[in-house]
């Protein structure tokens, strides 16, 4: 029986896959993000007008992430593809201009107060940490009004960059962790 139960294992258990989608305004880091976390070349990366879909493998799971262009003609229609998600990936440009900042605050609000969205889990990326002019997490939390705006939503704020992508890694590490619980929680009826 040890014996059996020692050689004759059969494949390893399939890892669960989750559909997120990933916002953001254009230029924020999103296609270079999900790009390098699938291990294509950095080099000709274009902004993404319309969507796209990428299936980013980690140890434990599958994210299938719908990546949804950030333009101004684009974000109106951004709520059209938010059917079946199971979280949020939202790139900010940290370094962005005042304006810019305004626009993607105004954003994440719309989409943590979105009915298809608002109970669900949020990994928020401050981008772009290695320009000189990003602003600290800190500044950014306050800023986007996070703590009283997602009170009681599961979101995380994590720096990051394209030199850091074990820091990228480990930020979307924290948000398979909740994917997880979400898994686990009991159904409400």
């Amino acid at each position: 029986m040890c014996f059996r139960a020692l050689c004759c294992k059969g494949p390893p258990p399939p890892r669960p896959e989750y559909d997120l989608v990933c916002i953001g305004l254009t230029g924020s880091g999103k296609t270079s993000l999900l790009s390098q976390l699938c291990s294509e070349s950095p080099e000709n990366i274009v902004s993404t007008t319309g969507f796209s879909i990428k299936a980013v493998p980690f140890q434990n799971a599958i994210l299938n992430v719908k990546e949804l262009g950030g333009a101004d003609n684009i974000r109106k229609y951004w709520s059209r593809y938010y059917q079946g998600s199971q979280g949020v990936i939202f790139v900010l440009d940290s370094a962005s201009s005042e304006d810019d900042l305004e626009t993607a605050r105004n954003e994440l609000h719309s989409a943590l107060q979105h009915p298809q969205l608002c109970t669900l889990p949020f990994l928020i990326l401050a981008n772009h940490q290695d320009k000189p002019a990003a602003r600290s997490v800190q500044e950014i939390k306050k800023y986007f009004e996070l703590e009283p705006l997602a009170r009681g939503k599961r979101w995380i704020l994590k720096p990051c960059s394209l030199d850091d992508m074990e820091a990228v890694k480990d930020s979307f590490s924290l948000l398979i962790n909740l994917l997880e619980e979400r898994d686990f929680e009991p159904s409400r009826m």
